[in-house]
C-alpha cells in the first residue's frame, strides 16, 4: 500500500482483497472474544472539522480493540482552527502519534496534511471522497455474496463523495456501476472520466427505475449532505421520485440487497420498509466500519501479520 489512504484508489485490487480478508478475520476474533491488541503503544489522532457518529465511534473503538489509543481532536480546539498552517500541524502531529484520521470539508486540506506528514493519513470523509465507507460496503457485499466481481450495483441519489468513491472503485472490484441522479446532480465529470480511463464500468441515467433494474445491490445516501443545508428545499424538490422504496426494490434482482451509509433521512432517500426490511444490510454495513478500519490501520502500520 501507499503511505496514506486518502482516495479509494490509494489501494490496489490486491490490497483491497487483503484488507477485506483481514477485516472478516478481525470480526471473527472480536465475536469470539479473542484479544488482538497488536497496536499497543500506537496512537491515532482523529481530527474532526465535521460532526460524526460512525467514523468517530468506529475508529476510537477500533484503536481500543487493537490495544492502541485514539485522540478526539476538534479543529475548534486545535491551533489549526486559529490559523496555524496545516503543514505545521502535520509536522508536529507526526512526532506525537502513529497515524492521523481527518474528517474535513475540503479534500485539499487532507491532501496538504498528508504532503507534510511523515505518518499515515486517512481520509475519514471529504467533499470529494469517503473511502473508509467503501471498505465497509465492500466487506458487507463480500460477506453476503461471497465475491465482488461481476455484481451489478445501482447508486440512486446524489452524486456525492460516497458516490465518487464507488465510481472510482469500479476498476478495483470488477463491479458494474449504474448511477441514477437528477440532471446536474451526478458525479463530477472528472471523476467519471478517470474511472472509465482506468477500466471502470459505469453507466449514467436519470431514471432510478433504469438503474435498479436487475441490480444485485442498491446503494443510496442522503440528498442533503453536510454543507448543503441551505439547498435543502430545492434538493427535496429535485430528488422527488428518487426514493429507494418497495417499488424500486421490486425492479432489482430477487436476491438484491440495500446499503445506506447513514445517517438516513427516512422516507426521503429511503423508505422505512426498505431500510428496516429483510433485504437491508444497512446495520451490518454500519458495524463493518469498525472491522474494515481496523484492518486498514493494521495495513498502514504494517501490523497485519500479527493477527494471524
Amino acid at each position: 500500500m501507499t503511505k496514506d489512504f486518502i482516495s479509494i484508489l490509494d489501494i490496489t485490487g490486491d490490497d483491497l482483497a487483503r484488507i477485506l480478508s483481514d477485516a472478516i478475520h478481525l470480526k471473527k476474533l472480536r465475536a469470539e472474544g479473542t484479544p488482538h491488541e497488536v497496536l499497543r503503544g500506537k496512537s491515532l489522532a482523529m481530527i474532526f472539522e465535521k460532526s460524526s457518529t460512525r467514523t468517530h465511534i468506529s475508529f476510537e473503538v477500533g484503536m481500543n480493540d487493537l490495544g492502541g489509543h485514539a485522540l478526539f481532536l476538534s479543529t475548534r480546539d486545535l491551533q489549526i482552527g486559529r490559523g496555524e498552517e496545516i503543514r505545521d500541524t502535520a509536522r508536529v502531529a507526526s512526532r506525537y502519534v502513529s497515524a492521523v484520521m481527518i474528517r474535513a470539508y475540503k479534500h485539499s486540506m487532507i491532501e496538504e496534511f498528508a504532503r507534510f506528514a511523515t505518518i499515515p493519513v486517512i481520509n475519514g470523509l471529504s467533499d470529494r471522497e469517503h473511502p473508509c465507507q467503501l471498505l465497509a460496503d465492500f466487506m458487507t457485499i463480500r460477506e453476503h455474496f461471497g465475491h465482488l466481481g461481476g455484481l451489478r450495483v445501482a447508486w440512486i441519489g446524489d452524486g456525492n463523495n460516497v458516490c465518487n468513491s464507488l465510481v472510482l472503485s469500479s476498476a478495483l472490484t470488477g463491479m458494474d456501476i449504474s448511477v441514477a441522479s437528477p440532471r446536474g446532480y451526478g458525479p463530477k465529470r472528472k471523476i467519471l472520466h478517470y474511472a472509465k480511463e482506468i477500466g471502470g464500468k459505469i453507466r449514467l441515467t436519470s431514471s432510478p427505475e433504469d438503474a435498479a433494474r436487475d441490480a444485485d445491490v442498491i446503494v443510496t445516501d442522503t440528498w442533503v449532505s453536510m454543507g448543503d443545508e441551505k439547498e435543502r428545499d430545492e434538493r427535496l424538490r429535485v430528488f422527488k421520485g428518487f426514493t429507494v422504496d418497495g417499488h424500486i426494490l421490486k425492479l432489482a434482482s430477487p436476491g438484491a440487497r440495500v446499503l445506506h451509509c447513514l445517517p438516513a433521512h427516512r422516507n426521503e432517500e429511503i423508505s422505512d420498509d426498505v431500510i428496516d426490511g429483510s433485504q437491508s444490510l444497512v446495520w451490518e454495513e454500519a458495524e463493518n466500519r469498525l472491522h474494515a478500519q481496523k484492518a486498514l490501520l493494521l495495513s498502514l502500520l504494517d501490523k497485519r501479520d500479527a493477527i494471524y
